[in-house]
């Protein structure tokens, strides 16, 4: 008899319960939680070989759960995520953040076993909790000169046990670079990261220090006793606000109290965190109490020479971690990209491959189908992005280069793809367009969008 142990969590009690039944009936022990809450306690409790997972429920969704189960250095177990109205979406987020698979409601009684063994086996012949599938690289990736020096200050920053203060901006890759420290200490331990979802007032306190026995409740570490002899990192510094705010600021009030802790402490920001800090004194202390070691991560914009390895890179990573198909970029697709603003950063690159990869045809990425990902990519918001257009913030000669690029893509749509007809509108003599577009990586074929044919 199988006497593996078994975390079913869906809020909806015929599910729970008929998957219960069925899994006992075949040897498991089973365990149940109705929401995300008992599950989260159920899972700090108990040890369990695999955790069933429905993704909707009324208080905490299962993303979020997975979120903080693989942030603490890897799943414990294997966990499968069910959902009755799952999307591609929700499949890839959920095997970035380490599920060993995805399956949609209602589940066949053949496929739930099979999916239960061979996730179990799975975790069995790991020996280890399951590590993140995360395609995010622990050493930052870019060959630049101003990569080269971050590189270099992080890796003196991590040979000693002193703060440090992450600025850039979002989707630039500024966790990463926290665990590319917290790799390369000497100190070992685990990386805890702070979730900001668990600092609201009422919550800070038993978060961030414990709680201790009675009420029914049992005995419970808070995040900072669990970051002892590993890494705190502290996330978006500028967002902790209120009750959590004031803990945390005493926590460090002073060098000695910090030492105390017994942690490497990491924090990230915005660019702009110093006018936050004016407006509230103790986010100003707090701030130069962790600004010892500073590290600034460059946005992807003022690099663009790193971007055609940053494509290389996922574009590689992906069919090894999600099983997805390899597709090489044309150099007309690679040059564009490397023109491209990235107002989402790093992010925002690695969700592009990604779509491309899942949703693309076969062989080789063309260009129309960068431009036309680039189409449907909403601009992520930034902090330190004005409400001018993004190429404003490249030298004369780029911004130049991508206006040109951009404009003459438009025209050539709206000319039906004909480079005859783009000559007579944007008057130009067709050789010396054709010279341009070839320059600046525009292939006319690949040019028009799903839906309009050339004319």
């Amino acid at each position: 008899m199988n006497q593996a142990q078994i975390l079913v969590v869906d809020d909806e009690p015929d599910i729970r319960e008929l998957v219960r039944d069925i899994l006992e009936d075949e040897g498991y022990k089973v365990d149940v939680a109705e929401n995300g809450q008992t599950a989260r306690k159920s899972f700090a409790k108990h040890t369990h070989d695999l955790v069933l997972l429905d993704i909707w429920m009324p208080d905490v969704d299962g993303i979020t759960l997975l979120k903080e189960w693989s942030s603490q250095g890897g799943l414990a177990c294997p966990v499968v995520i069910m959902s009755g109205h799952g999307s591609v979406e929700t499949a890839i987020e959920a095997t970035r953040l380490g599920a060993h698979d995805f399956v949609q409601k209602p589940i066949s009684l053949a496929r739930l076993l099979s999916i239960v063994s061979q996730a179990i086996d799975a975790g069995r012949k790991a020996g280890k909790p399951r590590a993140s599938t995360s395609p995010v690289p622990v050493e930052p990736i870019g060959s630049s000169a101003q990569m080269q020096v971050l590189r270099n200050k992080a890796e003196q920053a991590a040979e000693h046990k002193l703060p440090v203060l992450i600025t850039g901006e979002k989707g630039s890759g500024r966790e990463n670079l926290a665990r590319f420290v917290h790799a390369l200490g000497a100190h070992g331990g685990d990386f805890i990261m702070m979730d900001h979802a668990e600092l609201s007032d009422d919550n800070a306190r038993a978060y961030l220090l414990g709680n201790e026995a009675g009420s029914g409740e049992e005995k419970t570490a808070g995040l900072l006793a669990l970051a002892r002899n590993g890494t705190l990192f502290i996330p978006d510094l500028q967002e902790v606000r209120g009750e959590a705010l004031k803990i945390v600021a005493r926590a460090f009030e002073s060098e000695k109290a910090i030492t105390g802790l017994d942690c490497r402490v990491i924090a990230s920001a915005g660019a702009d965190i110093l006018d936050h800090a004016r407006e509230d004194s103790r986010l100003q202390q707090l701030y130069y109490r962790l600004n010892v070691l500073p590290l600034q991560v460059p946005a992807l914009r003022d690099r663009p020479d790193d971007v055609p390895e940053l494509v290389r890179f996922y574009a590689e990573t992906f069919p090894n971690s999600e099983n997805l198909p390899y597709r090489s970029f044309s150099v007309a697709a690679q040059n564009r990209l490397r023109n491209h603003s990235w107002p989402g950063n790093i992010r925002e690159l690695r969700n592009l491959v990604q779509r491309l990869l899942v949703l693309g045809g076969d062989g080789e990425v063309s260009l129309g189908e960068v431009e036309e990902a680039l189409q449907q990519s909403p601009a992520e918001p930034n902090g330190n992005v004005t409400d001018h257009p993004p190429f404003f913030n490249l030298p004369l000669r780029e911004a130049r280069e991508q206006f040109e690029r951009e404009y003459l893509v438009y025209k050539l749509k709206e000319a039906g793809g004909s480079v005859g007809k783009l000559a007579e509108s944007v008057g130009m003599e067709r050789t010396h367009l054709y010279r341009k577009l070839r320059a600046l990586g525009i292939d006319s074929k690949n040019a028009m969008v799903s839906g309009e044919t050339r004319k």
